[in-house]
């Protein structure tokens, strides 16, 4: 099965950028498509990106459209996750994931399995 390593959060400022990335063990990482997801205290895990299995197809939940751009290296069996422009509302920990094959993005983590440890994206003001 695969297994998912999330890296690269941490303290920033308002406006400030982070690149989170997530590396992947199987060796069959770009056969499959990729989300990540983020949960902020007391409240439910969000869509935040899908990336197709080859890279040409990516989807945005509208609050991080136009700041946040998702991506993929298949041959370092990563995927990776660039912040601009961050806000205080973007605090949270942050999942990655893999989609289900022929599945629709719907924003649902219900599409996703295989799930990382999610790592720690704090943003002050």
């Amino acid at each position: 099965q695969v297994q998912l390593v999330e890296s690269g959060g941490g303290l920033v400022q308002a406006g400030g950028s982070l690149r989170l990335s997530c590396a992947a063990s199987g060796r069959t990482f770009s056969s499959y498509a990729m989300g990540w997801f983020r949960q902020a205290p007391g409240k439910e895990r969000e869509f935040v990106a899908d990336i197709s299995w080859s890279g040409g197809s990516t989807y945005y939940a509208a609050s991080v459209k136009g700041r946040f751009t998702i991506s993929r290296d298949n041959a370092k069996t990563t995927v990776y996750l660039q912040m601009n422009s961050l806000k205080p509302e973007d605090t949270a920990v942050y999942y990655c994931a893999v989609r289900r094959p022929r599945t629709v993005v719907g924003g649902s983590w219900r599409e996703y399995d295989y799930w990382g440890q999610g790592t720690q994206v704090t943003v002050s003001s």
